[in-house]
């Protein structure tokens, strides 16, 4: 018999503070080359949406999220994710469970984005905002808040950040500049605005950009990712020494080159050639202590997520250590 979660089993068997040690964990196995994960293949049904097939193998396990993409939904009554994760024990091949796709999705979403908040964030930063009150910026503001730390919402829909954000006991942003002038900043919208231009962020500040996870999406302009030499580092090549640019001091991270290289925000830039896998740091070489987070507290800091199945599996893992405590149905396969 094969245990079903749904939404409602996956939210009662992950807690968002367990979410972000378990995603934590995935990072660094990752990095460790203890994981490992083929690329993530995109079914486009553009302009509407697209459909991803997402595997990765670890811990003993397999797992495959079946999961789409359809921004416009939302207008329709119909959430933008759905989908179904499919979890294998890796010594049989036998299924352990399925999950469903949009809870694990926003769960290891807002854990990636606040995690790399508190890892490439400065030391000293008091204020946090979230950039999107959808589902996944819901969950990014729900974890900031599990971890302890206050956090404001903006959406362009001021009526659901005020919803969201009284559902949660966050605040709500008095206006656009204040949200983004945080010094922790979450971006997690449907990636067709700029919604960082050339020149706009400040010294000191984090950014996770979320939003921007498939072809032709952005949240930040090629000038911002590029007005200065970048720091990188690539699982697969040795360390470089991390000299910096001390004139605008940005850094940016990402959690995989192979995948943000060819999503999202980095795309654009190494279309333009302004960015190469020589300029981008991967999230887990720095929690696995292999590279250096921020050094400076006048960095900018810019982490870029297109989303990984490592995360993915982080959660089902987890999401199964509570699994007898739940009521689940089963499928007799």
């Amino acid at each position: 018999m094969i245990p079903v979660l749904s939404a409602r089993h996956v939210e009662a068997a992950v807690s968002p503070a367990r979410a972000v040690e378990a995603v934590r964990e995935a990072f660094v196995a990752y990095a460790r080359g203890e994981w490992s994960m083929p690329p993530k293949v995109y079914v486009p049904a553009y302009p509407a949406g697209d459909f991803r097939a997402m595997p990765a193998l670890g811990a003993g396990h397999a797992l495959l999220k079946w999961v789409t993409s359809f921004p416009g939904n939302p207008a329709r009554g119909l959430p933008t994710v759905t989908g179904l994760v499919l979890l294998s024990d890796a010594s049989d091949g036998s299924l352990r469970a399925a999950l469903d796709a949009g809870a694990v999705t926003a769960l290891r979403t807002g854990a990636a984005a606040v995690l790399a908040a508190e890892t490439l964030g400065r030391q000293d930063a008091e204020t946090a905002a979230v950039i999107g009150a959808g589902v996944n910026g819901r969950a990014a503001a729900k974890t900031f808040l599990a971890r302890g730390r206050s956090v404001m919402l903006w959406d362009v829909d001021e009526q659901r950040a005020r919803a969201v954000a009284d559902e949660l006991g966050a605040d709500l942003a008095g206006s656009r500049e204040e949200a983004f002038a945080a010094d922790l900043l979450v971006t997690v919208t449907p990636g067709h605005e700029i919604l960082l231009p050339e020149g706009s962020l400040r010294p000191g500040q984090h950014v996770s950009l979320m939003g921007a996870d498939g072809p032709g999406k952005a949240e930040i302009a090629v000038a911002e990712l590029a007005r200065t030499r970048v720091f990188c580092d690539d699982r697969e090549q040795s360390r470089p020494s991390g000299i910096l640019n001390p004139k605008t001091r940005v850094r940016l991270f990402a959690d995989d080159w192979d995948q943000a290289s060819h999503n999202g925000d980095l795309a654009h830039a190494v279309e333009a050639g302004a960015i190469t896998q020589d300029d981008v740091t991967q999230l887990g070489d720095v929690l696995a202590g292999t590279a250096p987070g921020r050094q400076h507290d006048d960095e900018i800091t810019i982490f870029d997520s297109t989303g990984l199945a490592i995360q993915d599996l982080a959660i089902a893992l987890a999401a199964m250590e509570s699994a007898d405590e739940l009521d689940l149905p089963t499928l007799d396969l």
